[in-house]
This record gives C-alpha cells, structure tokens and sequence, in this order.
C-alpha cells in the first residue's frame, strides 16, 4: 500500500512563501530532492498530485488546491479508510513550535489548525502521522512571541517568510525531507525516536 503525503497550504500566487503555506513548501522541496514526476492537477480531487518511489515503496504527494479550512476535501479523495489513514502523513506549519523547528506526532489533537481538523473529519480518524514545522518567532531567550488574537494570528500566518527566515526554513525543509524518507522507510515511530 502506498505512502500518502499531504502538504497543507492555500492555493494561488498569492499565497506563495507565506508561513500558512511551509507544509506544501517543505512537500515541494521533497519532491524535488526525491526526484518525484511533475506535479499534476486533478480536478476531481481539487488537488495537484505527483508520486514516486522511495526505496521500494511507493508515495503519492498531495497539494490540495482547496483552502486550508477544506483540506479534507482535497484528501478524502485519496484516503478512504481509516486503515489507510494510518498511511499518511500531513505536513503543516505550527504556531506552537519555533520558527526552524519541526515535531513528528502520531494519532494527536489538530492543536486548533483548521486544515488538520478538516483532514480529520474527513478520514474519520486522527490516527495518521504530522509533521508540525514550527513558525513562530522566538524572543531572546528562547521564549515564543506567538500572535495572540484571532486577527493577529491571521495576518501572522498569511504574511511572508522575510528572507532570513526563509532562509532557516529551507534547513527546516531539508530536515522534513529526511524524516519523510524515515517514516517511509522505518516507520512513524522510528522517525519519531530519531526527529523529535
């Protein structure tokens, strides 16, 4: 059975190298680095799609072209059963982690991300892998400065990347890469012994 890996993020040029949108950059950048075909978009599933191998096993990559809050829209196209949630993993951007950090977790909450909870009620399962990439500034002593307040918290996540960080993100996406490849390979709770 294979692999299937979620990046969330919004559709649209607009929405490119903002901090809401780092699941399905860090799913690009794996892509790339594994040498996956073009992405390819499927209007039925209001998704782009692309697939490949990792070692011996297969991958399907998804990018929903859908907003994040209908994510699951998107993914319930490609994960049917709760079995095959199992087989998932689900890339998203983390509010309570620090920017340049990422945390795997398996079978946990949505932590109030509205594309996670969309992704769960349409698999009817919380029992899949996440790669939570962490995108909150941090103070000087290591302390988050997270948004607080709903208007704060969305102009935050829809704002771009300022250079610096995207800088320290494209390390966080190299990281997200290998520990994509782990969980394919040796499975979740082995990437997560050897991640988080």
């Amino acid at each position: 059975m294979a692999w299937i890996i979620v990046g969330l993020g919004n559709p649209g040029p607009e929405y490119q190298g903002t901090r809401h949108n780092c699941g399905r950059m860090a799913l690009e950048m794996f892509t790339k680095a594994m040498d996956f075909g073009d992405w390819k978009e499927d209007k039925k599933a209001k998704a782009h799609v692309t697939s490949g191998m990792v070692g011996k096993t297969a991958v399907v990559c998804i990018a929903p072209d859908t907003f994040m809050n209908k994510s699951g829209v998107a993914v319930g196209k490609f994960v049917k059963t709760q079995k095959a949630a199992e087989r998932m993993v689900v890339i998203y951007d983390d509010l309570d982690l620090p920017l340049g950090s990422l945390k795997l977790s398996f079978n946990r909450g949505s932590g109030g991300h509205r594309g996670v909870e969309s992704i769960m009620k349409a698999v009817k399962t919380k029992k899949f892998t996440r790669v939570r990439v962490g995108v909150s500034p941090v103070a000087g002593a290591g302390k988050l400065k997270k948004p607080s307040g709903e208007k704060e918290v969305v102009d935050f996540i829809l704002a771009k990347f300022k250079p610096a960080e995207l800088d320290e993100m494209k390390k966080v996406f190299k990281k997200v890469s290998q520990a994509l490849e782990s969980i394919v390979a040796d499975g979740p709770e082995r990437a997560m012994n050897k991640f988080n």
